[in-house]
């Protein structure tokens, strides 16, 4: 086959030559005619239009809807998939408009050409630029919610209306039209600014971005900070900054709620924050925040710098040290009593007792120990009381606990002395210094080298908690009127699915504190970079899912976000994440502060 050489360098002087001389008439050049310069009339609005090339539906079944825009030769470096876009309909006497979202970008041809060929390439490969007006620029549209006034208020509501072809597109820029598009409430907990693609969404207001929040008010609904919040995230993805930005919010001095529904008396709430890796209490103190930083704040009404009323209560535990010289909280040591046990019995029955043994301690021992020793017992004293061989042979003739089970009780409840009733005040002595209104309490236990030890601790203390928000008779008060936040980092270490009695134990009463937490008032914070490990009927509870990069693809599938944003995560930057709160808004890309408004780090 010959070679047929570059087009692209023909000479055409032959040509011209050859036609010298005949009478074949002049050919005109360029300066035979004259140039008019004209002004097209009107002026172009948004990005491009809608296309009905293809069809243009609306449909009940997302399935059956074909929504396109062609989108103008200039226009196209401003558009990504993402991207929130308006469409007006004419006649329409509200000022209707349609909200939606660019969910792919196509090029297509705009004439019948073949540009895979190796002609096509070489001239591309030479060319200074690429001449787009060969192409068609097509974006497919998802219709998110059509905007219309009220009583000069803007509202949204479902799509049920297509728009007319050629309609024109434009960025969607105003405040109030994307905050009503996606629901975003104007007012509550600060979580981050939206944006798409991990670029903050701007507008012609100021500030300029989005600032996206939680509904806070029973105006509005229940707030959700007691309808529980799960932060997803792998390590070095900023869970704990967010988690403390977010904490602050709660801690704000306005923020505050009814003791009870229909009560005027309101109350600020308390947060108690289990930290096994003792990074809380430096929320007692103020980071090094820039002064433009803090401006930014106090202008959009988030609650910045170090909270004053931090107190690290810090469990005794066997010869444990606790070493504190990166915050400045007030410290207050504290033990575990083992009168807990009375009403969480599964506290002791972490070395696995099964059914039959788990029954033989609640029904029978711990009632025959506290009968003789009261609520004042201690651990030591009940592995004594246990050690007593004349009251196994009593249980066992009486035919009340087999001498087999006695001896699996007494062989597995054993292993708990460096926990309870150590060398401080108990716990139960503390109560109106532990749940504080508007107080942070941090409980480290990074200290504790024994992992039974910091397992017993959090589900003791937590259990108190929730025990006392969920009775009907509560021992104390102080717990009971104040609104609560149950922070707990590293959650799946506590809440995890297994088959032995207490984690059984712990997960059904974590359950009974997610369902009845709004009513309440206690919320669950929970923070973790397995969220696949967390047991399904407390996740199933949960209303605000917080997601930041996570790598592991069964920590993405339960996470359970939409799949266009679950298909982000392993590519989100640090500060990057992604929203699923359906009572909230609908699920967003937010970008989360570029500082942590308390200290952070420990260098």
């Amino acid at each position: 086959m010959s070679d047929l050489g570059d087009f692209t360098e023909f000479d055409n002087d032959a040509g011209e030559q050859a036609s010298e001389g005949s009478d074949a008439p002049e050919r005109a050049t360029s300066d035979d005619f004259e140039r008019v310069e004209t002004t097209p009339t009107g002026e172009e609005r948004g990005i491009g239009v809608l296309s009905a090339a293809e069809g243009l539906t609306i449909s009940e079944d997302g399935e059956d809807t074909r929504l396109r825009a062609y989108v103008t030769v200039g226009n196209r470096a401003d558009v990504r998939i993402g991207t929130y876009l308006l469409a007006p309909y004419p006649d329409s006497a509200t000022d209707e408009r349609l909200f939606c979202r660019i969910t792919a970008l196509e090029y297509a041809r705009e004439f019948r050409a073949d540009d895979a060929t190796e002609i096509h390439a070489r001239r591309a490969m030479r060319a200074e630029g690429i001449d787009e007006q060969d192409f068609k620029f097509m974006a497919t549209l998802e219709p998110v919610a059509i905007l219309y006034q009220d009583d000069g208020e803007l509202q949204r509501r479902m799509t049920d209306r297509v728009p007319k072809p050629e309609t024109p597109v434009s960025h969607a820029d105003e405040r109030s039209a994307i905050k009503t598009g996606l629901k975003i409430p104007e007012d509550g907990v600060f979580l981050g600014h939206l944006s798409v693609g991990g670029e903050k969404v701007r507008t012609a207001a100021q500030p300029p971005t989005i600032d996206y929040r939680l509904k806070d008010a029973y105006d509005a609904g229940d707030p959700l900070v007691f309808r529980h919040t799960l932060v997803a995230g792998g390590t070095g993805s900023g869970k704990t900054h967010l988690a403390k930005n977010v904490l602050r919010q709660f801690l704000a001095s306005e923020r505050s709620y009814p003791v009870e529904t229909g009560s005027d008396r309101t109350v600020r709430p308390a947060v108690v924050q289990f930290d096994p890796q003792d990074e809380y209490a430096q929320m007692h103190d103020d980071g090094d925040l820039s002064a433009d930083f803090r401006r930014r704040c106090e202008r959009e009404g988030i609650a910045c710098g170090g909270h004053d009323d931090t107190v690290a209560f810090v469990p005794e535990v066997g010869g444990a040290t606790y070493a504190a010289e990166h915050h400045r909280a007030e410290q207050v040591a504290f033990t575990i009593p083992f009168s807990l046990v009375y009403d969480n019995p599964w506290l002791i029955a972490g070395s696995g007792l099964n059914d039959n043994q788990y029954g033989a301690l609640v029904n029978v021992l711990l009632p025959l120990f506290r009968d003789q020793y009261g609520r004042e017992g201690t651990y030591d004293q009940f592995t004594s009381f246990l050690d007593d061989p004349a009251l196994k042979e009593e249980l066992d003739e009486t035919g009340r606990v087999h001498e087999a089970t006695y001896d699996a009780v007494r062989r597995r409840a054993r292993g708990f002395g460096n926990i309870f009733d150590q060398d401080a005040r108990p716990i139960t002595d503390l109560i109106h210094e532990f749940v504080r209104p508007g107080g942070l309490t941090v409980v480290p236990t990074y200290h504790i080298n024994d992992s039974r030890a910091t397992e017993t601790v959090v589900l003791a203390l937590s259990s108190l908690l929730v025990d006392e928000k969920l009775s009907n008779d509560p021992t104390f008060d102080r717990i009971g009127e104040t609104p609560l936040v149950v922070g707990m980092d590293e959650a799946h270490n506590f809440l995890t699915d297994a088959d032995s009695v207490q984690a059984r134990k712990v997960i059904g009463k974590f359950t009974d504190a997610a369902k009845q937490g709004r009513k309440e008032r206690l919320g669950l914070f929970l923070i973790t970079q397995d969220p696949q490990d967390i047991a399904d009927p407390v996740f199933k509870q949960i209303n605000t899912t917080v997601v930041l990069n996570l790598g592991d693809e069964d920590a993405i599938s339960a996470v359970n976000i939409p799949s266009h944003l679950e298909a982000k995560v392993p590519y989100m930057e640090q500060g990057q994440l992604v929203v699923y709160s359906p009572d909230n808004s609908e699920p967003v890309e937010l970008i989360g502060l570029p500082e942590c408004v308390t200290r952070h780090g420990r260098e």
